[in-house]
């Protein structure tokens, strides 16, 4: 027999496993260069200079972004300081948020089993964690957007006018996320539910006028106002050009300038979520055979109008409309971040109607099996890199034993994976440890209690597998420190550098951004005037932080000091540039600072 769900302990157990993936990431490790250390030198430099309208980056206008992740965490600046767990402080407590509110739906909709499968996925799926661990602010999109649907759902419910204007006002603020995205995906969703569902003819009751009255009330100011202030860029061309129709339309079609983004193929970007709703995506084939149930049952007609089958057709059309919008437009791995919830909300109820009801009994331990075998194999994978390594010592940088294989050019998050050699595992034996163990161990534990009839408890033996994995996942990131970030370098720097020492980054500011953070400074860029420092870097009253070889080379022979630091890759045209009297201050995964003093 299956235990009874208890709500409260279960909520209890919920916030245990959330503490153990995501609290240890809000201190550990220092912020990575690219987007992480960008993003958060923005809302820095806003918190510093009090510019809430228009972000900068070295002091350079950085107009693609809309401003909500960056208002929240220039306020956590001001409230505790400029650190990594003010950083990430924001998008975590979006993460939290997330959770709660996938719990609190999966309750109404589908009773108290599958709210808390659905918290319990959320807080556990490989793709939450690994794309809440840099400065992005698609966690926050992804609740806002949630947010909005679930008020506009329950005042189709229950009739109240305030949830309406709860939900235009969380519209509004997606739309201070992420653009006008996020009213593409409330929109299509909207619209083709209420087609779908027939909820059109109440369209009376959707408060149209005075809502979207409040949308843009709440809205328009900052995008009037950073129009405003920022006109002349880029020969003539405003923010109105840049964030509108370069950033949302022409980057859609595949033609932003500068080109710096990718598009994963078909396959590659179908199948991933597999991996994304890891270990969840294993019970698809249980969810699908529940949706064909619910259809025939229908006579192929639209779901039973009651809650639950409201919440059941607007999460397939949100899910559908947001992983075909990016399977057509440019994407990243992350983009499709919003599809999370009402995937994992779906596959958390079709779970718990099984295990409640003992239907589909087959399909469940047969997700079981599946993920038994692919423990025992990831767990011998990660046993054979640990025993090849057994005798070869701890390397504290391990960026010093990675081979670089440039698989997707190092723009898909998942990259750096295959980079790892058997050298690298002497640095990982802690974390491969921990994850060998629960993926072999987990799994079986879980299959014994399904076979047993322990649904409940087996379900909560492949959240807490998970839960581990991903605490071994944190223990390996913070390990490669020294690879993905430029901190330790910031800091030998911060030591010997004077007051009006200059220090330059070798190529686009991306390549070693966590400089600007840590050294709170102005650095020039040597051929850097690319990728998001090419408009600001266009309006007449930029700094001069932009230089070319010569301009480097001239510096270099002048009485000041110069710290000039030189990603990896960029090495042999640094020495080239360089007169041939340069000195190391610094080496670090492959990395550079040199200076043209000792």
């Amino acid at each position: 027999m299956n235990a009874p769900t208890p709500s409260r302990l279960a909520r209890l157990a919920v916030l245990a496993i959330f503490l153990l993936i995501y609290a240890g990431g809000m201190f550990r490790p220092a912020l990575f260069d690219d987007a992480d250390s960008t993003h958060a030198e923005a809302a820095r430099e806003m918190a510093m200079t009090g510019d809430w309208v228009t972000l900068h980056v070295n002091g350079i206008r950085y107009l693609e972004k809309a401003p909500l992740p960056y208002w929240l965490t220039a306020l956590s600046y001001r409230a505790f300081g400029v650190s990594e767990f003010s950083t990430r402080l924001p998008m975590t407590l979006a993460v939290l948020l997330l959770v709660l509110l996938a719990g609190t739906w999966g309750r109404r909709a589908f009773g108290a089993r599958a709210g808390a499968y659905a918290a319990l996925f959320l807080a556990t799926a490989l793709g939450m964690y690994l794309f809440t661990r840099v400065q992005i602010p698609d966690v926050l999109l992804s609740l806002l957007i949630a947010a909005t649907l679930y008020c506009f759902l329950t005042a189709l419910e229950d009739g109240k006018s305030w949830r309406w204007y709860a939900g235009y006002a969380a519209l509004a603020l997606a739309v201070l996320t992420k653009g006008l995205v996020a009213l593409v995906f409330v929109g299509l969703t909207a619209v083709i539910y209420a087609a779908l569902s027939g909820d059109w003819r109440r369209w009376r009751e959707f408060r149209l006028p005075t809502g979207l009255l409040l949308f843009f009330v709440l809205a328009a100011p900052w995008h009037i106002l950073a129009g405003l202030r920022n006109t002349g860029g880029a020969g003539g061309h405003g923010f109105f050009w840049f964030y509108f129709v370069n950033e949302h339309f022409l980057r859609f079609l595949g033609k932003r300038y500068p080109r710096d983004y990718n598009k994963l193929p078909a396959l590659a970007y179908w199948g991933l979520h597999l991996a994304w709703l890891f270990p969840w995506s294993l019970y698809l084939p249980l969810a699908v055979r529940r949706w064909r149930q619910d259809y025939r049952r229908g006579g192929g007609a639209r779901p039973p109008l009651d809650f639950a089958g409201r919440s059941r057709l607007l999460c397939l059309v949100w899910a559908a409309v947001v992983l075909v919008f990016f399977a057509v437009s440019t994407n990243q791995e992350y983009y499709t971040f919003p599809a999370y919830l009402p995937l994992l909300l779906l596959l958390a109820a079709a779970l718990a109607r099984a295990e409640e009801s003992g239907e589909g009994r087959g399909w469940i331990l047969g997700g079981q099996w599946l993920l038994a075998m692919l423990g025992i194999s990831a767990a011998a994978a990660l046993g054979a890199g640990l025993w090849q390594s057994r005798h070869l010592p701890y390397v504290a940088d391990i960026g010093s034993v990675l081979v670089e294989r440039g698989v997707g050019h190092y723009t898909l998050s998942m990259s750096h994976f295959f980079d790892l050699t058997t050298a690298s595992f002497a640095a990982l034996r802690l974390p491969a440890a921990l994850a060998a163990a629960a993926l072999l161990l987990g799994p079986l534990a879980s299959l014994w209690l399904r076979r047993n009839r322990r649904d409940w408890a087996a379900t909560w033996m492949v959240a807490l597998t998970a839960a581990l994995l991903l605490a071994a996942a944190q223990i390996a990131l913070v390990r490669f420190e020294p690879y993905l970030s430029s901190k330790p370098l910031a800091d030998r720097i911060g030591q010997v550098a004077g007051p009006r020492d200059q220090v330059a980054i070798y190529g686009d500011q991306a390549l070693g951004s966590s400089l600007l953070f840590y050294l709170r400074c102005p650095i020039r860029l040597v051929n850097g005037r690319t990728t998001s420092m090419w408009f600001g870097s266009t309006f007449p009253d930029a700094p001069p932080v932009f230089w070319d070889d010569d301009d480097l080379r001239r510096a270099w022979r002048s009485g000041e000091r110069i710290f000039l630091f030189v990603p990896a890759d960029r090495r042999t045209q640094a020495d080239a540039a360089l007169p041939a009297e340069r000195h190391v201050i610094a080496e670090s995964s492959g990395k550079v600072v040199y200076s043209n003093r000792p």
